[in-house]
């Protein structure tokens, strides 16, 4: 196989290989991070995903070689590593559902689905990375390899997290407001809190917030439920949760402003710090599928030409 290849070596296709699977299990390990949700769990989770990014990057930089052999064929293989792909997917989506029906504070679909797209996601990258890296060491030398495997890493490292809810909204602590068996954060009515125990414990460790919208993308995007209960879950996560199953009445809540789309929410924390709530708040990641754009229809752009 090698002695028909006329652009180098059996030496140099080696190392272009190597190359390309070295970037390839790094650019996988730079976007891997166990953080505040414990996912993937540690070391085992880990150790699956970086076993799954070996193979990706495997993927890609043998493809090279089978281009330049012009085996053609042997490329098809790469359709059934996307298939592999999409059963991480789907095996991610499984398991992240049976966790969350035992958290106190739950993820959701929307978060879960997200999750499971970007772990399916970032073995496409790996791909990619390893290819140009071992397209570049292959073609013109290993130095450019080198180089090609390094501006990979700033690609990946753009598209390795989105935007989160500071780029859509404005998000100010607010305070809670009990009259008599209401509750208000702000201005916004939040719900009925019937016993003056609960009335009590509210007052006493409760914390709001308000998300004021930029535009009606962001009024469209946070009246997703799936986006709220990320927020909550995030802040649920990191500054802990004040209440055990079975009492409704301290679950974590957001809800609209039904007249000017803003948010409240309202939670009581382990740690009653309202300045770092704010600050979790805004740092919350805008999940792929809660984003709506309705300013994009073809309706509104003809209203801001006529206004």
């Amino acid at each position: 196989m090698w002695e028909q290849m006329k652009f180098g070596q059996p030496h140099h296709i080696l190392i272009g290989i190597l190359l390309g699977i070295v970037f390839g299990v790094f650019s996988r390990m730079l976007m891997l991070r166990t953080d505040y949700r414990q996912y993937p769990t540690y070391p085992h989770g880990r150790i699956i995903h970086i076993s799954l990014g070996v193979i990706a990057s495997a993927l890609g930089a043998v493809a090279v070689p089978a281009m330049y052999n012009k085996d053609y064929t042997a490329i098809t293989f790469l359709t059934l590593a996307a298939q592999q792909f999409r059963d991480v997917r789907k095996m991610e989506r499984d398991t992240l559902d049976k966790i969350d029906s035992l958290e106190l504070v739950p993820r959701g679909a929307t978060y879960i689905e997200g999750i499971a797209m970007v772990f399916e996601g970032r073995n496409y990258l790996v791909i990619l990375t390893s290819l140009l890296t071992s397209l570049a060491a292959i073609g013109l030398g290993p130095l450019f390899g080198v180089l090609a495997g390094t501006l990979s890493f700033v690609l990946v490292w753009v598209l390795k997290s989105g935007k989160n809810i500071s780029h859509i909204a404005q998000v100010d602590n607010a305070a809670l407001r009990i009259d008599g068996p209401d509750l208000y954060v702000g201005d916004i009515y939040m719900m009925n809190v019937g016993l003056a125990s609960n009335q009590k414990l509210i007052a006493q460790r409760g914390v709001g917030m308000i998300l004021t919208p930029y535009n009606i993308n962001g009024i469209a995007t946070l009246s997703n439920l799936g986006q709220r209960q990320a927020i909550l879950f995030d802040l649920s996560t990191i500054l802990g949760v004040y209440r055990d199953d079975g009492e409704p009445a301290l679950v974590p809540l957001a809800k609209l402003d039904m007249e000017n789309g803003r948010l409240a929410v309202f939670m009581l924390p382990q740690d009653l710090d309202p300045h770092k709530a704010r600050a979790v708040a805004l740092k919350v990641p805008i999940l792929e599928s809660a984003v709506r754009m309705p300013s994009e229809a073809s309706v509104n752009r003809k209203e801001g030409k006529h206004g």
